[in-house]
């Protein structure tokens, strides 16, 4: 294969904040495979909570050049084995496996979810997500955007009053997501309130590891839990199963594609709901999350959505939540020249 590597600044439409950090724009590595006439593409983006930065994702993937260019791709499953190989990071194996399914797809002209034995007539429509702001930001945010499921970003000392004054202005399901920013206690107690409040469900309300305040919660919550910085990989969705209702993977953090698929066939055999999310990242990144979505019981892949330049074209999303797939086969992504 050939391959190259395309760096972008990601401009966001309104600062975008979290428990623990916000930001206006997002740095973005295109990883572009090239085969049998056709072109494959995978996204990275930096982040701090992993210690990931664009100069490290292409100084991994350029110490296996001469891997990438001496293999000719006919399995994907087996192209990721050897690039776990060969100790990368799981962000930067996430935008090569994606690439190479992108450009397998193509070459097999078929979209993924095709390949995967799925159709597109029934799937779970995607979240919009409302970040941590003033709450007359964040009340601005849901008027200019209205959506049939919002996720609330949480993690202040009056999380409650915050929901309390969304709801005056939309009718839509409330999701949250603390980031990790409550407590057991606060947790136990918050989730009654918001559920009255219209929320469907918190996701990762503890710190990853707090495994002993999981361990409560789950013998007494009003709401469901889902798992999202605790479970990262596929050994972690066994151990998610004593603790929580579910779990959200999310490509980069587990290694793209391919071990994706073995994480919702594993949460489903547990009895866990299965939840994909985003980073904030392009089209290239939500398209292949995308081909994932008839296997799924929710999805956050608004991050597309949330930028004022795209830099491909792929899914689209309406604003009722209807996605249109794209003509082109794999997970049908093309670069914006």
């Amino acid at each position: 294969m050939q391959f190259e590597l395309k760096r972008f600044i990601l401009q966001l439409r309104h600062t975008f904040a979290i428990s623990r950090e916000s930001r206006t724009h997002q740095p973005s590595l295109i990883v572009c495979l090239h085969q049998d006439g056709h072109w494959g593409y995978g996204e990275a983006t930096s982040n701090l909570y992993y210690n990931i930065s664009i100069e490290s994702l292409v100084s991994e993937i350029q110490s296996v050049t001469s891997f990438l260019t001496d293999y000719t791709l006919s399995s994907p499953p087996d192209f990721h084995k050897g690039l776990q190989d060969r100790n990368l990071s799981n962000f930067a194996i996430c935008a090569l496996d994606a690439a190479a399914w992108d450009l397998y797809g193509k070459i097999k002209r078929q979209p993924l979810y095709k390949l995967w034995n799925s159709t597109m007539k029934v799937y779970p429509i995607t979240n919009y997500t409302i970040g941590l702001d003033e709450v007359s930001t964040m009340v601005s945010k849901i008027k200019e955007k209205p959506w049939p499921i919002y996720k609330i970003k949480l993690g202040t000392t009056d999380d409650v009053g915050i929901v309390k004054e969304l709801r005056k202005h939309t009718t839509s399901v409330f999701r949250v997501d603390a980031n990790c920013a409550w407590s057991w206690e606060k947790t136990k107690n918050n989730a009654k309130l918001l559920k009255m409040l219209g929320v469907e469900f918190i996701e990762q309300p503890l710190r990853a590891d707090d495994f002993d305040g999981m361990k409560k919660l789950s013998e007494d919550c009003a709401l469901p839990i889902i798992a999202d910085e605790s479970c990262i990989l596929p050994e972690d969705v066994k151990k998610c199963a004593h603790f929580f209702d579910g779990i959200n993977i999310k490509l980069m953090k587990c290694g793209g594609l391919t071990p994706a698929l073995s994480m919702i066939a594993e949460a489903k055999k547990l009895n866990l709901k299965a939840m994909v999310g985003c980073m904030t990242e392009s089209s290239v990144g939500i398209s292949a999350i995308a081909q994932l979505l008839p296997q799924l019981d929710y999805v956050d892949m608004d991050g597309a959505l949330l930028l004022s330049n795209d830099i491909a074209h792929g899914v689209k999303i309406e604003a009722d939540g209807i996605i249109h797939m794209p003509q082109l086969n794999g997970s049908g992504i093309e670069l914006i020249s």
